[in-house]
């Protein structure tokens, strides 16, 4: 399957077939980072193999090449070298993936018909000619859904930054112009979908899983929902686990980190299974309009290591074993606390879940003993729950977690 602008490619192998997902995200600052590291998390926690194909652009001009620098014959040619080393990438992916014994999603960093964007049309139309390429073969074919991310430059301005990105330099109206020309590069593809800024950024992450998974047919209730919100438990036990549903189990291992304001939270998360790991490194950035952002992406073990040494040690390293299930149309969480652990850590097992229900009307998991509902009660927030005690806990604002998919 196939996403776009700010965009990102997957696919994912059925045994029924093989869908693949192209969700790409060419232009800066639409979501494509963060968007890929939930979408990846959502699907882990549903049981499936997840890969993320790398975006083949960035490898390249992070090695020194400017395109700007480049003459009309060497941006003809980077281009083609370009798109030939990506095909090669996804399809490594991809043979992966078709043999893969599970449910399998392949996320794909951009697509080809984003490198065609940046080619004047009777370039495009002389390499795919030398390379006897098509465009149904390269855009319909090859991946099974494209997801546009808009950039946040086209509706969402004052969240629009390439602070910190090696390769991006776009001024606002430079990037409303590639967020237009790069998503105009997929049209035909028969599964087009482009995610918006009508919403707020959250919003628009969930909007991006949820079109994903109404392309799979997977039933997701209402925890995709733009006005869901996370509702949590506090548990004392499994009364019957002969009945529990079927369900997936994860070690995963959270780490705060030091940020140059206390306004800013950081952290990194390792999350695995058989001895298999995915890392994550989030950052919570101070509200804008009353909406804090937050920033996800997927990273390997190298970085993690290296993040780890910036480790704050003002907190205590979380351990959890985590179980996901489904459960009466919800997907939820069983958070279990593992040592060694906080003091306030010791036996905890929370719940959690993302629903529009409130009150009564959802109802709870009858194998499993609830002590009380716990939303909103900041005692039990992961970030206060990992500050050591001569940490005054009162001087924090960052203690409300944010969505774990």
């Amino acid at each position: 399957m196939t996403g776009t602008a700010p965009s990102l490619h997957v696919t994912y192998p059925q045994k029924i077939g093989g869908l693949r997902f192209d969700f790409k995200a060419d232009c800066p600052c639409g979501g494509k980072t963060t968007g890929q590291a939930r979408l990846s998390t959502f699907f882990e926690s549903l049981g499936w193999k997840v890969y993320r194909a790398p975006e083949t652009a960035l490898v390249l001009m992070s090695g020194g090449v400017k395109f700007t620098n480049l003459s009309k014959l060497e941006a003809y040619k980077f281009q083609e070298n370009l798109i030939r080393t990506m095909k090669q990438i996804e399809d490594t992916y991809f043979e992966l993936a078709n043999t893969c014994p599970q449910n399998c999603l392949v996320i794909c960093d951009r697509g080809i018909m984003d490198a065609s964007a940046y080619l004047p049309t009777e370039d495009w139309e002389q390499m795919k000619a030398d390379n006897n390429w098509n465009e149904i073969q390269l855009r319909d074919n090859r991946y099974n859904q494209v997801i546009h991310m808009v950039s946040a430059a086209r509706g969402a301005e004052m969240f629009y930054t390439v602070a910190g990105h090696q390769t991006r330099h776009e001024s606002i109206n430079q990037a409303i112009e590639l967020d237009q020309i790069t998503a105009g590069a997929w049209v035909g593809h028969p599964y087009y979908d482009v995610i918006d800024n009508t919403t707020g950024f959250e919003g628009k992450v969930m909007r991006m899983i949820s079109a994903v998974c109404n392309r799979l047919g997977i039933d997701t209730g209402d925890r995709l929902s733009t006005n869901s919100k996370k509702r949590k438990f506090l548990v004392t036990g499994v009364l019957d686990w002969t009945i529990f549903p079927p369900h997936q189990k994860f070690m995963v291992t959270h780490d705060y980190l030091v940020t140059p304001s206390r306004k800013m939270q950081a952290r990194i998360r390792k999350r695995g299974q058989n001895g298999q790991w995915t890392y994550t490194h989030t950052i919570r950035r101070p509200e804008i309009n009353e909406e804090s952002v937050e920033l996800r992406m997927a990273i390997n073990s190298r970085d993690y290591e290296i993040l780890l040494a910036q480790r704050d040690y003002r907190h205590y390293s979380i351990y959890k074993k985590r179980t996901c299930f489904l459960w009466n149309n919800h997907y939820f969480h069983l958070d279990e606390y593992e040592d060694p652990c906080p003091p306030g850590c010791k036996g905890l097992i929370l719940l959690e879940t993302y629903t529009t229900l409130e009150g009564d009307d959802l109802k709870v998991p009858d194998f499993l003993q609830i002590e009380q509902e716990v939303t909103g009660n900041s005692k039990y927030s992961m970030f206060n729950l990992s500050i050591k005690e001569e940490m005054d806990r009162t001087k924090s604002d960052a203690s409300i977690d944010s969505r774990d998919v």
